[in-house]
Order: C-alpha cells, then structure tokens, then sequence
C-alpha cells in the first residue's frame, strides 16, 4: 500500500473508532443517568462507570480536535499556548480515563475475592472509602503530571526564544516531545502496575477458591466461581487494550521521529482503548446488556415499519 493509502485507512479508523467510542461511552452514561433519575440512586459501580464514560467521550474529542489541529495546522504546534493548551487538555483526559478504568478494576476485585488477609479485609469492608482515597490520590498524581509538564513546556519555551535557527529548532522541538512523552508515559506506568496487580491477586483467589471447592455449598461455588471468571474476563480486556496503549506511548518517546510521519496510526491505536474497551464493558455489564439488546430491538422494529411503508 501507498502512503497516502496508509494515510487514508488510518483517517477512515479513526473516525470509525470515535463514532463507536462516542456511541458507547455516551449510551453508558444516557442508561445510568436514565436509571438513575428513574430510582432516584445509583450504584457505586454505577457511578465509576458513569464518570469512566463521561471521561472518555471528553479524550476522544481532545484526541480527534489534537489530531485535526497537528494535521491541518501544523505551524500551531509550535506555539506555546497551543501546547500547553492541547497537553494538558490530553494529561487530563487521560488520566481520567485511565485511572477510572483501575478503579473500577479494584472495585471489582474487593467485591468478588476471597482472602483471609487482615489488610484485605478491611478494605473490603471499607470499599467506597478505598475508592475515594484512591481517585483523591490519582488526583495527586495529576496534579505532579500537569506540573511537571508546564515546567518543561516553559524551559522550551525559553529555549526556543534563544534559538532562531531551523535546525536548532527542529531538534529543540523533538527534544521537547520526547520528554513530553516519557512524563506520560511514567505517570501511566502507575495505574497499569497496579491494575497488573489486581489481576495477579484474582487469579489466585480464584485458584484458591477452586481448591477448596470440596468445602462449599454446590451452589455457593459455582456463582462465586462464575463471579470470579467474569472479574477476570473483564480486567483481562481492559489489561490487554491498556497494554497496546502503553506500548503507544511507550514507542513514541523513543521514536517521536517516527510518530511525526505516522500521527494518524498512533492516534488510530491510542483511541483504540476508550474506544472498544467500553463496548466490552457494556457486554460484561447485564444492565447495559439487556439496554443494548433494548436499543436494537426497538432499531430494528423502526426498520421493519419504514420498509413496511416502502412501495
């Protein structure tokens, strides 16, 4: 394939995953609202994945408008209000996303596994007091991101302002996005260690539990075994598009040569995870389930009234 073949599937990808994307992340947050509204209250995990949607929708937009305005207008990316502007609106998009997808990965795991540890039990039973302290510490966390990002940005801008040569420039800039990249992708290293752990400390439990199946009630292990493959499936998926969108961030600060001749492939990748991560989310949920099959009951009952009146 062509170049400009390359360009355009890329393009053609990017557009289909943020539709999807939007679809998605927007019909998680509609049901739970809608829910929500009816009950007058709402779940905790209904909540995490209320605010996991809504973030996404907010890093697919800040995604696709970074994308637009690096392809379209790319003498902006040198001014510094545009990149301050356009890192940190990503720095904060992201980290949302990311940190509201381990969150839901711990909740997860407090509520379905078994273990007799002193520690682990108090904070199962203090679960909702886990899951604030740990999004008030990822707010830390951004807080030394956006930080650290606005330091770097006005060092360069500094520089810049001393270098007038193209040259000087040039390699000024790749420097800058280089750094730019690896205090990404170290502040997205925490979340990923710990989701890793999350999955490790599942799989065992469920490996305990099975071995000490003899013991149970027939009916009492087979549903917390089902619990416990669904835990799983489900921080599976999410490890598995988080490893890819590592890896991403990961290939660019060595490569941002590269990124700069495949923006549209990488962007491509990166929108991957808040993109097909939250239909898998409304598969593994039996509230966005049943709300899902709903939607396109009723889609398909509107197509067969509209060829019903078709000559």
């Amino acid at each position: 394939m062509t170049d400009m073949a390359i360009q355009i599937l890329c393009a053609a990808t990017i557009i289909v995953e943020f539709i999807i994307g939007s679809a998605a992340n927007g019909f998680i947050a509609l049901v739970n609202i809608m829910d929500w509204v009816k009950r007058r209250k709402v779940s905790s995990v209904d909540q995490i994945l209320t605010a996991l949607a809504i973030s996404r929708i907010n890093m697919l937009w800040s995604a696709l408008i970074i994308t637009l305005v690096s392809s379209l207008h790319p003498d902006l990316e040198v001014a510094v209000k545009m990149v301050r502007l356009k890192n940190n609106t990503w720095i904060i998009g992201n980290h949302f996303s990311i940190w509201l997808a381990t969150i839901l990965s711990i909740f997860y795991f407090l509520k379905i596994a078994n273990f007799s540890n002193h520690i682990f039990l108090y904070l199962k039973w203090r679960l909702k007091k886990v899951v604030s302290v740990t999004l008030l510490l990822s707010l830390v966390f951004l807080f030394v991101n956006i930080l650290g990002m606005n330091i770097h940005i006005d060092v360069w801008s500094g520089t810049l302002q001393r270098n007038f040569s193209y040259s000087s420039t040039s390699k000024n800039y790749t420097q800058f996005y280089r750094f730019i990249f690896l205090i990404n992708t170290m502040f997205t290293l925490i979340p990923f260690t710990v989701s890793l752990i999350i999955f490790t400390l599942l799989i065992f439990s469920l490996w305990t539990h099975l071995k000490n199946m003899r013991y149970n009630v027939k009916g009492t292990r087979n549903s917390s075994t089902v619990a416990h493959i669904n835990a799983l499936q489900t921080v599976v998926t999410f490890l598995l598009f988080y490893t890819g969108f590592f890896l991403t961030l990961a290939t660019q600060v060595w490569a941002s040569q590269l990124l700069e001749e495949n923006l549209l492939f990488f962007t491509a990748v990166i929108i991957t995870f808040p993109s097909v991560h939250s239909c898998v989310l409304i598969l593994r949920n039996s509230k966005l389930r049943q709300a899902s099959l709903l939607v396109l009951w009723w889609l398909r009952c509107q197509s067969k009234e509209v060829d019903s009146f078709v000559p």
